[in-house]
């Protein structure tokens, strides 16, 4: 097992009704921004909840935080926040809001050009507003760890930064509150949260075995729970697993002594800037040829995994590990994530544009090996064709 720092400080209210709590959690601030996506939270009920509990504050409203959030828009709450001297900023969304609004926490408190938060990935960082969540989408974990991902629409660039200082104070997590949700969400959310485990879980073997089963058994109730989510909307325990087991997949215990990888995530975050895919689908679309490309390097994990997930106990190991890739694409296709590039209409000739923007942001060496190059991620893509 590899040598590891555990940090996490924030606080998790859990269950129905629990948006109440935000009475106490915000007792002694008195000027709140709430920052929210498209408004879907007042068709919901859970912008009223919000607004009873906040009853003896100044509430201040920043809404139109995009899928991707762009930091066009993130400036402008940055700058509504210094102007109304906030004291607290309110996400109430999913990761997106969230990520966007780790972003205005620092902004607001920032100086300089406040791009260099991207540029430094957050190093430059040295204050920031306190952050507060309401969670209305599980998937990304972002309610729960220091990292956030950002877009700059004029230039295309899709980048993430991580400071302790823009860790959520609390977050409030209510599984009622997804009831509401479109079935591509959830299926977005599930596939989601599902590769963050695999990109810290699959890798290669450091004798981890705690990290690996915490991995194995979110990765268990995952497969078992995304498909009820499509069938049973209302069913409170497979909501309430899922949204427990998204904020586990990336609030750092399943990458405490192993090593990690985001290589699918530093190739799908090039396909979100550029030809404007769901986040899930490009992580659907990268990790399979991922694994097909490097299945040498990933055997071992690869066929742990096929053993311990997938319950494979073919002899051929090369076949049981091959199974194992197979059955984790027919799981994207059944939450109705589609894991080709030709299912979004892009071809070969869309690839190029990835490797320049790769190169550009200094992604050359990808992976837990650091060995994927740009070359590499073009045959990685034309398996994914």
């Amino acid at each position: 097992m590899n040598n590891f720092s555990y940090f996490n400080p924030t606080t998790i209210h859990f269950g129905k009704g629990q948006i109440a709590s935000l009475k106490d959690e915000l007792a002694n601030y008195s000027r709140i921004l709430i920052v929210y996506g498209g408004g879907s939270i007042k068709g919901n009920g859970v912008y009223q909840q919000v607004m009873n509990a906040l009853s003896q504050q100044q509430v201040f409203e920043f809404s139109g935080i995009e899928p991707n959030p762009h930091f066009e828009t993130l400036i402008q709450a940055a700058e509504l926040a210094k102007q109304k001297e906030v004291e607290l900023i309110l996400a109430i969304g999913g990761g997106s809001v969230i990520d966007g609004c780790k972003f205005i926490a620092a902004a607001a408190c920032y100086l300089g050009d406040a791009w260099q938060i991207m540029e430094t990935g957050g190093a430059c960082i040295e204050q920031a507003l306190p952050l507060g969540c309401v969670l209305t989408l599980p998937a990304t974990g972002s309610e729960m760890n220091k990292n956030g991902v950002i877009t700059r629409a004029a230039t295309q660039d899709k980048l993430s930064f991580g400071s302790d200082l823009v860790r959520p104070r609390f977050s409030i997590l209510d599984p009622e509150v997804t009831y509401s949700l479109p079935a591509k969400q959830i299926a977005n959310g599930v596939v989601d949260s599902f590769i963050h485990v695999l990109e810290q879980y699959l890798t290669y073997p450091v004798n981890a075995k705690v990290t690996d089963r915490f991995a194995e058994g979110l990765l268990l109730t995952i497969i078992e729970e995304g498909p009820l989510a499509l069938q049973q909307p209302h069913n409170y325990e497979v909501r309430a697993n899922l949204m427990w087991a998204a904020t586990m997949a990336l609030n750092g215990t399943v990458k405490n002594g192993v090593p990690t990888d985001w290589a699918t995530h530093a190739i799908g975050h090039e396909l979100t800037a550029l030809y404007g895919l769901d986040h899930a689908q490009t992580l659907a679309i990268v990790l399979p040829a991922m694994w097909r490309y490097k299945q040498q390097q990933k055997h071992a994990k690869l066929l742990q995994y096929a053993k311990r997930v997938w319950q494979l106990d073919d002899a051929n190991e090369q076949q049981c590990v091959e199974q194992a890739i197979a059955l984790t694409e027919q799981f994207f296709n059944a939450m109705g994530v589609a894991s080709k590039l030709s299912d979004y209409n892009l071809n070969q000739s869309h690839i190029e544009a990835v490797i320049d923007k790769l190169t550009e942001h200094g992604m050359t060496a990808l992976g837990e090996h650091k060995d994927i190059s740009p070359e590499d991620v073009r045959k990685i893509l034309e398996l994914a064709l």
